[in-house]
């Protein structure tokens, strides 16, 4: 019993000696390895496609929609029908202002022939008459004018035969300006405005009727399709958007803070979660003009760039947005877990011959796991990752791997 007690109490002492010496241990801290690498500044962020360039077709008239060709997602040709309005109502005004072109274009010609048949042929007809009865009464004149030189007659008859002729000669006259004055030469001005008129009036109404037929202005794939058949439309409302989709402008919103770290012709990656595996190269087009809310955020609309020559990128779509900001080849590299920052100043705890370092260090490029070591470092160096344990310049430590 007795030697139980004194194993026991050799155990107790060597435990608590071994624990006094754990106690008193340098402790063992995680660390890194200074490396040289690349590091690229990547900017994730998310934005939103639409064409570059695009058009939209739009009633020009108001009525019913009858049929509708273009559909969502389909190309479609320059100048192709994309949709037909009712056209019944102008075609009632078409035959009305083809009937006024018909009474116009009779007047006109009445004029231009002188004017009604009816009347025409009266004053014709007199005017034969008189040029007749003028034509007798001038040889029996002539006649009279022989006898009576002769003293065959008396004087009274051949003046009483130059009257007749005079009178005569005064009825061809008259009719002469009564047929000139069934025209003047307003009238057939008058008549020449209404015809042009009338002329004027079919052609506004065939516009009208035609603008029922609306047509693609250019070619690309409809991407947008708002109303269905059936729809009463009024002038300006929107029938369908058409893009082109080989090339395409996205919108990526870019965190105001990160808009420094933005410049015109950067390369940016595209992806799309409904296209896994898939990526679109851009750059940057365009900076900001103005910083936007967008839900809880406050950002830049930053407009790139990409050629999408398969249209497999659709307009509207949500993309994730990379933009490649800056680059550092042959980087001296530690992980961003081991900066911290003391009393204003950024550093880096290391390991110097078993005990810690603090060295104040100048940070570079970055990326979300790695930071670029401009000063205070060298390849090879070891430098303690992030824990909870308080740490102080010169203290013991032991790196991970060479713990006993």
């Amino acid at each position: 019993m007795k030697i139980f007690w004194a194993i026991l109490g050799l155990f107790i002492a060597g435990s608590v000696g071994f624990l006094a010496m754990r106690r008193n241990a340098p402790p063992e801290l995680p660390f890194a390895e200074v490396q040289t690498e690349t590091i690229v500044d990547m900017l994730a962020t998310n934005g939103k496609v639409e064409p570059v360039e695009w058009a939209a077709v739009r009633a020009e008239r108001a009525g019913k929609l009858v049929t509708l060709i273009a559909e969502k997602g389909k190309s479609i040709r320059a100048g192709a029908t994309v949709a037909v309005q009712e056209t019944a109502e102008f075609q009632s005004l078409l035959s009305g202002a083809e009937a006024r072109m018909k009474q116009a274009q009779a007047e006109l010609d009445l004029i231009l022939a002188g004017g009604r048949p009816a009347e025409l042929a009266q004053i014709d007809g007199a005017l034969r008459k008189s040029n007749l009865e003028l034509a007798n009464s001038q040889k029996e004149l002539d006649a009279l004018q022989r006898l009576e030189s002769k003293n065959a007659i008396p004087k009274y008859e051949v003046t009483k035969a130059a009257e007749l002729v005079a009178n005569l000669e005064q009825e061809i006259r008259t009719l002469q300006s009564r047929r000139g004055s069934l025209i003047a030469p307003s009238d057939r001005k008058a008549a020449e405005g209404r015809v042009q008129e009338a002329r004027a009036a079919i052609e506004q109404t065939r516009q009208r009727a035609g603008q029922g037929v609306l047509t693609a202005p250019i070619s690309g794939v409809v991407y947008q399709v708002d109303p269905k058949v059936g729809a009463y439309l009024n002038p300006g409302d929107l029938l369908v958007n058409i893009g082109r989709m080989d090339r395409l402008k996205v919108s990526v919103y870019v965190d105001e803070p990160e808009l420094g770290r933005v410049a015109i012709g950067m390369p940016v990656s595209i992806t799309w979660d409904a296209r896994q595996g898939q990526e679109w190269i851009g750059e940057v087009n365009r900076l900001p003009l103005q910083i936007v809310q967008l839900q809880s955020r406050q950002v830049g609309e930053v407009i790139v760039l990409i050629d999408n020559p398969k249209g497999d990128l659709v307009q509207g779509a949500n993309i994730n947005a990379f933009l490649r900001s800056r680059v550092a080849e042959n980087a001296l590299a530690i992980p961003k877990e081991a900066i911290r920052k003391e009393n204003g100043v950024t550093g880096v705890y290391a390991f110097d011959d078993g005990k810690l370092k603090w060295r104040p260090v100048k940070i570079g490029v970055s990326n979300i796991t790695r930071a670029q070591v401009l000063e205070g470092l060298k390849a090879k160096d070891r430098v303690v990752i992030a824990i909870d344990k308080p740490l102080k310049d010169g203290m013991p430590a032991l790196a991970v791997n060479e713990a006993k």
